[in-house]
C-alpha cells in the first residue's frame, strides 16, 4: 500500500504534486499559479490519477490550468494532457517528434493497470533551447539542456524568484535513473547544469521533495553505470549477462533494479556509437526480473 499524493505547497503560489512510490507510471507533476491562468509542470499517467491531481489543483489554485510544460515523452508525464484539451502544451521540438510515434511495448512487459481515457496530446508551442513564462511578472524558465540526457527532449522548470526547480526525470529519488531513452554522459552535464542554479528547493519527477543534495545520487548512479559498461563491453558481454553479473553495491536498495538492464543496453552502445535494440532492452528487463511482468500500480 503506498501514502496517497498529495499536494505539497513549495512558495507563494507554487505547489508539487508528490504521488508516492515514484514507481513505474506514477509521478510527481508541479503547478504554479497565476490569475491569468495555471502552468501545470507535467500530468499524470493515467485517467484516475489524472483526474486526482486537476481536483487536487482546483482546491488551491486561483486559476484554471491554462498551459502544461511536459518535461518530456514518456506516458507518464504526459497522457493526462488530454484531459485539459484547452490548455496550452508547451515541450521541446523532440518531445513532439516523440509524441507522433506513440509508445508501445510488448503486454507482457508490465502488470496491467487501467489507462483509461488519458492520452497525449501533441505540443502546441515547441523549443529548441529555452523559453521564458511570465503570467503576470511571475517568471518561469523552462529550459533544455542542450543534450540527451534522460531522453533527448528533456525540459526542467525553474523558478529564479523563489529558486524552485521542477527537474521532470533528470533527477530520481528513491527510485533508479532510467537512461535507455537519453544519455549517460549527457545526463552528467544536465545535472551539472541545474546544480549551478543554485536551487532552494528541487522537484524530482519521481519520490519525494528535496533540496540541490538529490544531484549528487543520481551522478553517482550513472557513473557507476558508464564504469559497468564499459567492463561490460571489454569482456564481451551482453547487456543482460552484464546486469546478471553485476554487483549494484549501493544501488541494490533503489527501487526499479531492473531499469539496470535497459540502462546497459543504452550506455553500451553510447560506447560502441550505435543505438540500443529498445524493445530488446524492455524484454532484458523482464527477463532480469525473473521473466515476471515489471511491478506497476499507475
Amino acid at each position: 500500500m503506498t501514502d496517497a499524493p498529495r499536494m505539497q505547497r513549495l512558495a507563494d503560489g507554487v505547489w508539487a504534486y508528490v504521488q508516492p512510490d515514484g514507481g513505474w507510471m506514477i509521478n510527481n507533476t508541479g503547478l504554479v499559479d497565476d490569475a491569468g491562468g495555471a502552468t501545470s509542470i507535467d500530468v499524470a499517467s493515467t485517467e484516475a490519477r489524472t483526474r486526482a491531481y486537476l481536483a487536487a489543483a482546483a482546491q488551491v489554485a486561483s486559476s484554471p490550468i491554462r498551459r502544461v510544460v511536459l518535461t518530456h515523452s514518456h506516458p507518464d508525464h504526459c497522457n493526462g494532457a488530454s484531459l485539459l484539451p484547452d490548455a496550452e502544451i508547451i515541450a521541446h521540438r523532440r518531445v513532439a517528434d516523440d509524441l507522433r510515434v506513440p509508445h508501445r511495448l510488448a503486454p507482457h512487459i508490465f502488470a496491467p493497470f487501467v489507462q483509461g481515457a488519458a492520452t497525449p496530446r501533441l505540443p502546441t508551442i515547441v523549443f529548441d533551447d529555452h523559453l521564458t513564462i511570465a503570467p503576470e511578472g511571475r517568471r518561469i524558465d523552462v529550459r533544455h539542456p542542450g543534450t540527451p540526457a534522460h531522453t533527448t527532449g528533456d525540459a526542467y522548470v525553474w523558478l529564479p524568484a523563489e529558486r524552485v526547480l521542477f527537474t521532470g526525470d533528470l533527477v530520481f529519488h528513491g527510485g533508479t535513473p532510467f537512461a535507455l531513452s537519453g544519455s549517460p554522459a549527457g545526463w552528467l552535464r544536465a545535472l551539472e547544469q541545474m546544480a549551478s542554479l543554485q536551487p532552494e528547493i528541487v522537484v524530482p519527477g519521481h519520490g519525494p521533495v528535496g533540496g540541490p543534495e538529490l544531484f549528487a545520487p543520481v551522478a553517482e548512479y550513472l557513473r557507476f553505470l558508464i564504469d559497468a559498461a564499459a567492463d561490460a563491453r571489454s569482456r564481451g558481454l551482453s547487456p543482460l549477462e552484464a546486469a546478471r553479473t553485476l554487483d549494484l553495491g549501493r544501488f541494490s536498495g533503489l527501487a526499479e533494479r531492473e531499469r539496470i538492464v535497459g540502462n546497459l543496453h543504452r550506455a553500451m552502445a553510447e560506447v560502441e556509437g550505435g543505438q540500443p535494440d529498445i524493445p530488446s532492452a524492455w524484454q532484458d528487463m523482464y527477463e532480469y526480473n525473473g521473466a515476471q511482468p515489471l511491478e506497476c500500480r499507475a
